[in-house]
């Protein structure tokens, strides 16, 4: 066993999942479903085999004049996350060009979900959670 991995006795959560890229460590909590936010975001729908219908479809709003595609970007999203993660309550939405002094300025987005847990209790009641993820951007 590696350096630092994670037995079974040291989760503590219900919810965890694997971190990704980073062998032998799991996320917990809040964390794990942040990174299951980031992981609907980023997936194209209809590119995981195993659920067709897992993920966002944004990708077919690129090449679309902004002003078009911005709307129709964060309805996908509310729509994705709302069907994908059933442990939130959506609070916000929003998708901003990356505008910098590339060559490709404008062509990547920002997009923050603000979002809270379902067991927290009603709307309100606890911590609000961001998850932002840059669409467009190469792989890290």
């Amino acid at each position: 066993m590696s350096a630092g991995a994670v037995t079974l006795a040291d989760i503590t959560s219900a919810d965890w999942s694997l971190k990704l890229g980073a062998i032998g460590q799991v996320v917990q909590g809040v964390a794990d479903v942040d990174q299951c936010v980031a992981i609907i975001l980023t997936t194209p729908t209809g590119s995981d085999p195993l659920r067709p219908t897992f993920g966002c479809d944004i990708w077919r709003y690129l090449d679309h004049p902004i002003s078009e595609a911005l709307p129709a970007i964060v309805r996908e999203l509310k729509a994705a996350l709302t069907l994908w993660e059933p442990r939130i309550t959506l609070l916000s939405v929003a998708a901003v060009p990356v505008l910098d002094t590339t060559t490709q300025s404008g062509a990547h987005l920002n997009v923050s979900v603000t979002w809270q847990l379902k067991l927290s209790g009603p709307a309100g009641a606890g911590p609000n959670s961001t998850t932002t993820v840059t669409l467009g951007a190469a792989a890290q």
